[in-house]
């Protein structure tokens, strides 16, 4: 039996470790907010509040801390796929503190607990805990980055064959140093040297495979060239069953929204297709909205005198218009007018649409302030109330420019899957004005695949400080 490269025994300390750490910063996250609900002045809210004893509400700590161990086991955190994935591990966690609230509070009330749960000690325990359990796991995700123990669950891959895809997953496992895989080389049809251009180690033929599962302690094998044929990639698939490793395909014919790829059955035969995208399921859709709404009526009022002092200084500087419409192409390829606050001359576009540039001579002085700071975006507010756009989603193109891109760039359109955001994923890491538009697109389909409301929290947050290329 070949010998494997990750070790269980690792992987279940570490999520032992995981288990112990969250069940007793639950505790804590309880402990602090039994501490802020009853020993502060928020005591002298509601009667039963009134001479509350530690000691007489340890039993429901106890039963509040296990239902949070609970809840994270019921989402899947305890999983070895996620041990070096801290993010998706935090978007787990912050799920389960609003799933914990609500079936606490049911499960409270249906059984009429002795003393009563406080409601407002549920409320002031999801911030208490949440705030613990995200220190807590950032901590442990730092010391597992460093310690040892990481390369005994890091999974190493074997490619078979060489192609864009390859290329794309090397590259993305190489950028990242913390990633949970590590690429151990590739396998080729027809003897060659080396890989172009990327540091992955050509290490033989097809006819050699075993002996390479074996000599390099390969965890997955990973078909990425289908022209392999169909006896061969059952000869693969056979060989790694003997040898406990995994095997897996990179399905080529689907080029976007592979984690929604699900295998089903029609009339007895296997069907491989993309499901509905989480971000379009109905409840998330819910829940995004109720964003948007939120955000967009905050974000209307507090900027209100903000807008009338940019006004101001626009009216200085340039005459004019202070507003800026603009036709854009919005969720399922609908036009509509998109507002900004006017931060170029009235002949900026003379000669055509375009993208701005750095030093762009178009812009006014408060213009290229307000730029910089994104502040000439704030009328948008207006355009997510009214449901044109989102707070975070891919950023609306206009029309004259869609035309020409849907023809040129492939994938350009599954972008208007979901509605244009006044901020977005590609925004962040610094992919606007005359950048990049085929890393746009990557960007804008990882955001759409991969939403969560954490990533969308995640994006509002750095909006705020990753200012790269706004110009």
């Amino acid at each position: 039996m070949a010998v494997k490269k990750t070790y269980p025994q690792t992987q279940r300390f570490l999520l032992g470790l995981q288990l112990a750490g969250d069940t007793i910063v639950a505790y804590v996250g309880l402990s602090l907010a039994f501490w802020i609900r009853f020993q502060t002045q928020f005591r002298m809210v509601g009667v039963e509040s009134q001479g509350m004893q530690y000691v007489t509400y340890l039993p429901l700590l106890i039963v509040g801390a296990l239902f949070f161990v609970g809840s994270f086991a019921y989402l899947n955190l305890y999983n070895a796929r996620h041990l070096l994935r801290p993010f998706q591990c935090l978007a787990i966690v912050l799920r389960a503190i609003v799933f914990w609230m609500f079936v606490f509070l049911g499960v409270s009330l249906a059984l009429k607990f002795e003393p009563k749960i406080s409601r407002l000690f549920v409320v002031i325990a999801c911030v208490t805990t949440m705030v613990s359990m995200v220190v807590w796991r950032m901590a442990f995700n730092l010391w597992l980055a460093k310690s040892k123990l990481r390369d005994r669950i890091t999974e190493r891959i074997l490619l078979i064959g060489w192609g864009t895809d390859a290329a794309k997953l090397v590259s993305s496992i190489q950028s990242d140093p913390r990633h949970a895989y590590k690429v151990s080389g590739y396998l080729a049809i027809k003897p060659q040297t080396t890989a172009p251009d990327l540091e992955c180690p050509y290490l033989g033929t097809l006819e050699q495979v075993e002996e390479i599962i074996k000599g390099h302690l390969i965890d997955i094998v990973l078909v990425a060239d289908f022209r392999l044929g169909t006896e061969k990639l059952v000869q693969l698939a056979t060989l790694s069953e003997r040898l406990y490793v995994e095997f897996k395909i990179v399905p080529t014919f689907f080029r976007i929204f592979i984690s929604n790829l699900r295998l089903q059955s029609v009339a007895g035969v296997p069907v491989l297709g993309i499901e509905e995208l989480h971000v379009t399921a109905h409840i998330n859709a819910i829940f995004k909205r109720a964003l948007d709404v939120v955000g967009a009526v905050v974000g209307l009022l507090l900027s209100i005198p903000l807008i009338a002092l940019l006004a101001i200084l626009i009216k200085r500087e340039s005459r004019g218009p202070i507003f800026y419409r603009q036709r854009r192409t919005g969720r399922h390829g609908h036009d509509f007018n998109i507002y900004k606050l006017r931060s170029m001359r009235l002949d900026a576009e003379t000669a055509g649409a375009q993208w701005a540039v750095e030093d762009d001579p178009r812009r006014t002085r408060i213009g290229t302030f307000m730029r910089e700071t994104n502040l000439d975006e704030i009328p948008q507010f207006w355009n997510v109330l009214k449901g044109d756009m989102s707070l975070v989603g891919p950023r609306p193109e206009r029309p004259e420019l869609i035309a020409k891109f849907e023809r040129e760039i492939p994938h350009y359109n599954p972008r208007h899957e979901v509605r244009p955001g006044i901020t977005g994923w590609a925004q962040v890491n610094g992919l606007r004005g005359n950048t990049s538009l085929e890393d746009r697109i990557r960007y804008d389909l990882y955001y759409i695949e991969n939403w969560s409301m954490f990533l969308d929290v995640r994006i509002l947050f750095l909006t705020f400080f990753k200012r790269h290329n706004a110009y």
